[in-house]
């Protein structure tokens, strides 16, 4: 019989690394097996096989914690706006179970039942009723017996503490993440305050997913690290942003970019960047470092290779990656074997290709949040008229943007050309230090 494997807090209470997985529901949408817009996890139930392959290659990749695909994956986002499914919520939540343990079980990974915000807290409804949601996947997650629960991806911190009042029924360890920034949620709650309301509902770990890119995940987590040690308390902290670099975001991060969602590789982090990451993450006191949308098994890999030291053994995969780039040394161009070296790598500011795309965006900044009449949910398919009203409002907004570079106002289409097509646009490089087309475009409020 197999030695029981250590827990996820005695893991963190030995002071060792713990590596997260990466961003299943983009790496799968771009593999054809999620669809965007819903977002929502059905993958689970239609094609198992793709979501058990690339949990193998996290697993490859150096994570040790298996987060069950269940993002978005309760009973009313899996209903919202005409989403019609063959599987139950149920269902879909017990085959995400059953491949996250699955895989866990091929090495010494744990398996984590995640829930996330919900549109019936945007849409005002009680906490009673937003409980009573969570708790239909917890249930599967009880039933199924994972390792610890992990509450991530929420805007409100009132949403995220009901969450982890749910999750803690339950006994086991709950770790619990915002989708927010420095500037905090989505009412101006601060990073420390809201990381110690999580604490207080009984939350053991804290931290933040998604919206942000590492840098500035990382300094939200030193926040919340910060408001915790202030009042007394005392918690582990975990951090899994986004593979992109989004310097230009606002309060709600990445949604708000006009590249989002089909616009974002420009922005992509390389392997390199994650070692900064990863360094950067462990040296702050964060311990359970893992990622987000955009991170690929190669991204985790380079976070596991940097803390290799610590962890005191290279994830699998490096047997297929020679430490920055050695490789190389076996290439056939000589320039090419040049680079293999550590301080090539590390100095290099990669180029975007694109000479007409400016390295920053301005948010969209719609300045909306729970309680607006934008954010009420439904369970029908969004209308054409509902389509025509928003394009129409995007279009005004766009219009009132004022140029600072060229001191032109952009000139658009007549408003009553609607076209459900996204509007052909650059993407951008977001590096900021490598393009001399920088713009800076103000803000526009409602």
């Amino acid at each position: 019989m197999a030695p029981a494997k250590k827990g996820i807090l005695e893991r963190l209470d030995a002071g060792e690394v713990v590596i997260g997985d990466g961003g299943f529901v983009f790496a799968l949408e771009k593999r054809g097996y999620v669809k965007a817009g819903p977002w929502t996890p059905e993958a689970a139930a239609e094609h198992p096989e793709a979501v058990r392959q690339l949990h193998r290659e996290f697993l490859r990749a150096g994570a040790n914690v298996m987060q069950t695909f269940t993002f978005y994956a309760s009973d009313d986002k899996l209903e919202n706006r005409g989403n019609k499914l063959t599987f139950t919520g149920a269902q879909i939540n017990e085959a995400a179970c059953d491949l996250a343990r699955e895989v866990a079980n091929e090495g010494d990974a744990l398996v984590a039942g995640g829930v996330c915000q919900t549109p019936s807290y945007l849409s005002c409804k009680s906490e009673t009723e937003v409980k009573s949601i969570l708790k239909k996947q917890l249930d599967v997650f009880i039933k199924k017996d994972v390792d610890f629960l992990i509450a991530e991806y929420f805007e409100h911190v009132e949403e995220a503490v009901w969450a982890v009042e749910v999750l803690k029924e339950t006994g086991k360890p709950v770790a619990a993440c915002m989708c927010i920034g420095p500037e905090g949620d989505m009412h101006g709650v601060s990073p420390g305050d809201c990381a110690v309301r999580l604490v207080k509902a009984g939350a053991q770990i804290v931290g933040v997913n998604c919206h942000f890119d590492p840098m500035t995940c990382v300094k939200a987590v030193k926040m919340m690290k910060e408001g915790v040690e202030k009042a007394g308390l005392k918690a582990h902290y975990m951090v899994q942003p986004l593979a992109y670099h989004t310097p230009d975001c606002s309060c709600q991060g990445f949604i708000d970019l006009p590249e989002f969602p089909f616009g974002l590789e420009p922005r992509i982090l390389s392997r390199w960047d994650m070692h900064q990451y990863a360094r950067e993450a462990y040296n702050a006191g964060i311990l359970f470092i893992g990622g987000c949308c955009g991170f690929e098994p190669y991204h985790i890999r380079a976070v596991a290779e940097e803390l290799a030291p610590e962890r005191g053994y290279l994830p699998a995969a490096s047997e297929k990656h020679g430490s920055w780039g050695a490789g190389l040394e076996m290439h056939t161009k000589p320039w090419v074997r040049a680079r293999a070296r550590r301080d090539y790598w590390e100095n290099l500011k990669p180029a975007s290709g694109r000479p007409l795309c400016p390295s920053m965006s301005a948010p969209d900044s719609w300045g909306v949040t729970k309680g607006h009449s934008d954010l009420m949910q439904q369970t029908e398919a969004t209308s054409q008229d509902q389509l025509k009203e928003l394009f129409v409002r995007d279009r005004l907004r766009d219009g009132l943007r004022f140029d600072l570079l060229t001191g032109q106002i952009p000139r658009y289409r007549q408003l009553e050309t609607f076209n459900c097509a996204a509007e052909p646009q650059r993407p951008l490089s977001a590096r900021p230090r490598n393009s001399p087309t920088q713009r800076f475009i103000p803000e526009v409020n409602p």
